[in-house]
C-alpha cells in the first residue's frame, strides 16, 4: 500500500520512522506518469530498500509563455500506477507547501545549466535545480533516480549535488521508447494523430548521426549535418538545437574523441516540444 504524503511534516516524520539502516530512493516527477517513469521506480527499488515518490508541478521551471497551466495532471490514475509499481509512499505537496509567501532563496548552477535548453528557456534550470535541492533536503534520500531523457537536468542535478556536497546517489535511468523509437514523454499527449506518425523523426535524426558515427565520421560539425538533415526534411519540424556534446559537461565538440559524446536534439512539431539524445564512443 502506497502511504500518501501531502505535508513536508508528513513527510519529515514519516522519514524519521523508518527503520535504522535502511536505504531510501526517490524519484521526483511532475505526474502525468508513463511507463518512463514507472521504470524509475522499478529502479530506485533495486537501488534502495523503501522507495518514495513525488509529483509537483513545479511553476518555478515554466516559463511565462509555456504549458503549465494546462500541464496534464491525472493524480488518481498516477497514484494508482504507483501503487502497482510498488512505491512505498507518495509525496504530494502544494504549491504553498514549497514556495511559501516571500520565499526568495534560489539555486542557480553556472555551468551545464547554460547551453542547449538553459539558453533557449531562461530560468528553467533555476526551477529544477531549486525544487530539486528542496526535495532533497525534505525526503533526505540516499539514492534519487532521473531519467536520461532529460540529460541536461541529470547533469544539472549531478553538478549540484557534487558542488553542495551532498551524499545522495544520482542514478541516471535508460530513456524507455515506444515501438517506433519516440522517446516516451508527458507531453505527448498534446500531439496530433499526424504530428505523433511524425514525431519518431527526432529519434531517427540521432540514429542517422550515430550510424554515421560509426561509419567512422567525427567532425562534429558533420555529424550535425547529418541529424539536422533527417529533421530538415520531415515538414513541420522547427528545430530549437541539434548539437554534439561531452557527456558530463555539455561543452559543444568540434571532434569526438576516444570517450565518446551525446548527441542532443529539442525540436518543435506544432505546438509541442519534443528533446531526446544518444550517447556514441
Amino acid at each position: 500500500m502506497t502511504i500518501i504524503l501531502r505535508s513536508v511534516d508528513d513527510v519529515r516524520a514519516w522519514r524519521k520512522g523508518l527503520p535504522t539502516g535502511k536505504k531510501l530512493g526517490f524519484v521526483p516527477t511532475m505526474g502525468a506518469l508513463h511507463a518512463g517513469h514507472l521504470s524509475l521506480i522499478e529502479l530506485a527499488r533495486q537501488r534502495s530498500d523503501i522507495t518514495i515518490a513525488s509529483i509537483f508541478v513545479n511553476p518555478l521551471q515554466f516559463g511565462p509563455s509555456e504549458d503549465l497551466n494546462r500541464y496534464p495532471r491525472p493524480i488518481e490514475k498516477d497514484t494508482a500506477l504507483l501503487q502497482a509499481a510498488g512505491a512505498d509512499a507518495l509525496f504530494l505537496p502544494e504549491v504553498a507547501d514549497l514556495y511559501p509567501a516571500g520565499a526568495s532563496t534560489f539555486v542557480i548552477e553556472e555551468s551545464v545549466s547554460l547551453p542547449l535548453c538553459g539558453a533557449v528557456r531562461p530560468g528553467h534550470f533555476r526551477g529544477v535545480a531549486t525544487i530539486v535541492l528542496k526535495l532533497f533536503n525534505i525526503v533526505q534520500p540516499d539514492v534519487a533516480v532521473f531519467g536520461q531523457k532529460d540529460a541536461q537536468q541529470c547533469a544539472v542535478v549531478e553538478r549540484m549535488v557534487r558542488d553542495l556536497n551532498m551524499s545522495i546517489d544520482i542514478v541516471r535511468a535508460p530513456i524507455v521508447r515506444e515501438g517506433d523509437g519516440l522517446a516516451l514523454s508527458s507531453r505527448n499527449v498534446y500531439l496530433t494523430s499526424e504530428e505523433r506518425s511524425a514525431a519518431p523523426t527526432v529519434y531517427a535524426s540521432l540514429q542517422m548521426a550515430k550510424a554515421a558515427f560509426e561509419s567512422g565520421e567525427r567532425r562534429a560539425d558533420a555529424l550535425k549535418a547529418v541529424g539536422q538533415a533527417v529533421l530538415s526534411a520531415k515538414p513541420g519540424f522547427t528545430v530549437i538545437y541539434w548539437e554534439v556534446c561531452n557527456a558530463s559537461s555539455l561543452s559543444m565538440m568540434r571532434t569526438v574523441g576516444p570517450d565518446g559524446a551525446l548527441f542532443v536534439v529539442a525540436a518543435c512539431i506544432g505546438s509541442v516540444r519534443l528533446i531526446d539524445n544518444i550517447g556514441v564512443n
